[in-house]
């Protein structure tokens, strides 16, 4: 956290954290600590305009709700701004608990200080938010411009009107005393993403704390920091059902930066804090073939002149990934992709939007593997077509598949995505708490489906978890491709049993 040395600060960004809530054991030292994208966006675009900024990472540093308090009121800002965004796009509502719990304790102990929340989850159910949280404003949209305004705002010497904020909703209070929420106009989104959101303000970061995930060093765990996430996209084009990234957009989408600026931010990033260990946020990196040829086609030195020690990793679709792409990427140091192969049904594949056939999968896998790039398959079990047969066979995929490492979630119907709007208008089953839509949670509680209780859904997830990474072909493949550690390591991995309220639930009423 960096601050002026003297004057009042206009703006402190917190990013709020609560990993241990969120993953339970796993946070201790399998997760990653990754770099918050939007709070150095954020901060980039309006230290630009001239407001002088900090960040708090609360994840980062370890922090609870009372000492981020204390410290937003030493800097006693103009406005504070809880970024509300996780690792991926629909994690977003899983930090509200840790984001709702920060804003109490802010106005505690700083009641003047205005508080405005943006992020995902934010831009889906903003009035509700404002209902439920004790900020002075939600954002519905991605929020630069919103909250240059705002800023504008608070430091005229004029009169505040709010009504000329773009992107909030915010309280308006009658002359007869009554209270109601008002929405401005929407703010529009950033066109020029080289200059708006270049995001240089990694000088606002602990860059020392931040770390990969286990599983992107499998053979080589003392590579996981330092650590980096950069994005090269904005948004996504496909129409996913249980997708909620476009939720901030306000529609489908995709923006582009530049390859130059991308590969600008990579030097930057080895030679300031020397790192060669990266996420690529994008939702779908490998997509737009000449953007990621050019950017390939720029890091293929980079990584030859560090003698091959770039390690990236980053999403791609089943049905982008050209096998003729492969030997570049590799060569570039993309290391590792993550595939969203959702179901081993082509039914329940067909219902989420998802339309792949399952001989391609398998095809583009092998040829990824064959390529020398590690695989991540993601998996969701669930989904509204879903039963125990068809859970079942996703499964036997992703064991046939055999890919150096997976994820199994469970469906949830995230605020922002359709499936949230289909649970809503059909009265479905949500979860009690927005802690409820972590997928590591004690109180995770997946969809039902018409032939599965959650509680079947999440016990099925856990048990996919543990059958995938004790399986002897699985474990022979992980010895032999990245060595004994690695193996012993996952070994370890799998001793982390989550407690899950549902499933003690049902033992209970069992017994």
């Amino acid at each position: 956290m960096t601050a002026p040395a003297t004057g009042r600060i206009d703006l402190v960004l917190i990013h709020p954290g609560g990993r241990r809530q969120v993953y339970q054991t796993l946070a201790d030292d399998l997760t990653a600590v990754e770099p918050p994208l939007w709070c150095r966006l954020l901060a980039a675009y309006c230290r630009m305009r001239g407001n002088s900024v900090a960040i708090i990472d609360s994840e980062a540093d370890g922090l609870d709700p009372s000492t981020v308090a204390d410290r937003v009121a030493e800097l006693d800002p103009r406005l504070v701004a809880l970024v509300v965004y996780g690792h991926q796009p629909s994690a977003s509502t899983q930090s509200m608990p840790a984001a709702g719990a920060i804003a109490r304790t802010v106005k505690e102990i700083s009641p003047d200080c205005p508080i405005i929340l943006i992020g995902g989850h934010v831009a889906a159910l903003p009035e509700r938010t404002l209902h439920e949280e004790a900020v002075d404003f939600a954002a519905t949209g991605e929020g630069p411009v919103t909250l240059d305004a705002l800023l504008r705002a608070l430091k005229s010497d004029g009169p505040f009107d709010v009504a000329e904020v773009p992107g909030i909703v915010h309280w308006h209070t009658a002359e007869n005393g009554s209270r109601e929420i008002r929405r401005t106009s929407a703010a529009p989104l950033v066109e020029d993403l080289d200059h708006d959101l270049g995001g240089d303000a990694w000088d606002l970061l602990p860059m020392e704390k931040y770390r990969a995930h286990n599983w992107q060093c499998f053979g080589a765990m003392d590579t996981r920091m330092p650590y980096a996430s950069i994005y090269t996209t904005l948004g996504c084009p496909y129409k996913c059902s249980f997708c909620c990234i476009n939720a901030p957009f306000g529609k489908n989408g995709y923006r582009f930066r530049s390859p130059d600026a991308v590969l600008a931010e990579i030097d930057l990033l080895i030679a300031r804090y020397g790192v060669r260990t990266f996420k690529i946020v994008d939702e779908m990196f490998v997509l737009n073939e000449r953007h990621v040829t050019a950017i390939c086609e720029g890091l293929i030195p980079r990584n030859a002149a560090l003698g091959g020690a770039l390690n990236f990793w980053a999403y791609a679709r089943v049905d982008t990934v050209k096998p003729a792409m492969l030997e570049m990427l590799r060569h570039a140091g993309i290391r590792w992709l993550a595939l969203g192969i959702e179901s081993g049904s082509k039914h329940v594949r067909d219902g989420a939007k998802k339309a792949l056939r399952s001989e391609d999968i398998v095809g583009i896998v092998r040829a990824i593997q064959q390529a020398g790039i590690n695989v991540i398959g993601n998996y969701i079990f669930g989904l509204p077509d879903d039963d125990l047969d068809s859970m079942r066979e996703t499964l036997d995929l992703a064991k046939e598949l055999n890919c150096e490492f997976a994820n199994f979630y469970s469906a949830m119907a995230y605020p922002g995505s359709p499936l949230y709007t289909q649970a809503v208008a059909k009265g479905w089953d949500l979860p009690d708490d927005w802690s409820g839509y972590s997928q590591h949670s004690f109180n995770c509680k997946p969809l039902a489906t018409e032939k599965l209780t959650a509680a079947e859904v999440l016990g099925f997830r856990d048990h996919a978890f543990t059958e995938y990474f004790t399986n002897p072909r699985y474990l022979k493949m992980v010895d032999q491709r990245f060595g004994s550690r690695t193996n012993q390591n996952i070994q370890d991995m799998v001793k982390h049993k989550l407690a899950r309220k549902l499933l003690i639930e049902q033992h209970e009423a069992i017994m």
